[in-house]
């Protein structure tokens, strides 16, 4: 039985006088056995040994292969594996890989993205340029499931560095991918885990972090998140509660913002996330031509924001349902 956190989970922090390396690339997985060789050569290819560098498998009970077996062929040893007695959900699975991290800068890389070579290099350079900065990331290059480009996300800025005004910017909407960013293990340990969400659960993670922390970027394109089938028709983008969670992952993020700026950066949201939900009805209609699934999608992003645009938007796709009868 999954399960999901109401608070930020604990991460019990290491003993200072251990041996540790830099690196903890922690790689949640859950039936996605399809790109997993492509994840972890992305990582082995980097060629960083292995006292710098944990790589390390962590399977929420998989069904679909025999994940350990494909994790000894590709990785001979050099990358561990860890399985959950029972699938326990992401979120949990995600608190079981930081707390088995033992690297002072933690990766988490879902099985079925992938980073470019000197990915590694470019955030340890930043994190030696910027010691004050809690975590690190760059931009990112959406691939579909044959890998290849959908689009490359558009710039924070045009070169390294800190990134200013930060908080307000990430607290409107969700801009960075887990295979884009790294954080440092004592930033886990002081402000726990992922939690509240299945869905906008890391977007809550980033606000909290950029609260608290200055964080750092480089426009480099050096990591791969891949939109599949299977996650534009899962359960929740079918039923339309990844909007609902997207709204509690916004009130989540309010206790972050400051007082003066909460409301608006509220309305800012809803508005993005509304114009988002329509434009995923609209995709959903093309892929299945099920009217029902689609005015799901629009009766949820009303909920969200009411505005000429977005009835606008409303009417294109009602049209297309009138040509399409």
């Amino acid at each position: 039985m999954t399960c999901i956190p109401t608070s930020p989970p604990l991460v019990a922090p290491l003993a200072q006088d251990e041996t540790r390396p830099l690196w903890s690339v922690m790689i949640p997985v859950y039936n996605c056995s399809q790109f997993l060789q492509e994840t972890l050569e992305s990582v082995l290819t980097q060629d960083i040994p292995e006292q710098q560098m944990q790589i390390e498998v962590v399977d929420d009970a998989s069904t679909d292969t025999n994940v350990e077996a494909m994790v000894y062929r590709i990785g001979k040893g050099r990358i561990k594996y860890f399985r959950q007695e029972h699938n326990v959900g992401s979120l949990t699975n995600f608190k079981t890989c930081i707390n088995r991290s033992k690297g002072r800068l933690i990766h988490l890389l879902h099985g079925d993205d992938r980073v470019n070579l000197g990915y590694y290099q470019k955030i340890e350079e930043l994190f030696s340029l910027y010691p004050e900065a809690g975590a690190a990331f760059c931009r990112y290059r959406c691939i579909n499931e044959e890998g290849q480009k959908v689009y490359d996300k558009s710039p924070e800025m045009k070169k390294d560095g800190i990134l200013q005004n930060w908080l307000l910017t990430i607290g409107e909407r969700q801009r960075i991918q887990y295979a884009a960013i790294t954080v440092r293990r004592e930033v886990y340990e002081k402000l726990g885990a992922f939690y509240g969400i299945e869905y906008g659960e890391d977007w809550e993670m980033w606000v909290r972090i950029a609260r608290n922390y200055p964080v750092a970027y480089s426009p480099a394109i050096l990591a791969d998140y891949r939109k599949h089938t299977m996650s534009i028709s899962s359960n929740k983008y079918l039923s339309g509660e990844y909007l609902q969670d997207l709204h509690r992952a916004m009130m989540l993020i309010q206790q972050h913002l400051p007082e003066e700026k909460k409301k608006t950066t509220l309305q800012k949201s809803r508005r993005y996330y509304a114009r988002y939900g329509i434009q995923i009805a609209e995709q959903l209609w093309h892929k299945l031509h099920n009217r029902q699934i689609a005015n799901t999608q629009i009766d949820h992003a009303l909920s969200l924001y009411r505005s000429p645009i977005i009835y606008w938007m409303i009417l294109r796709l009602h049209l297309q349902f009138f040509l399409n009868r």
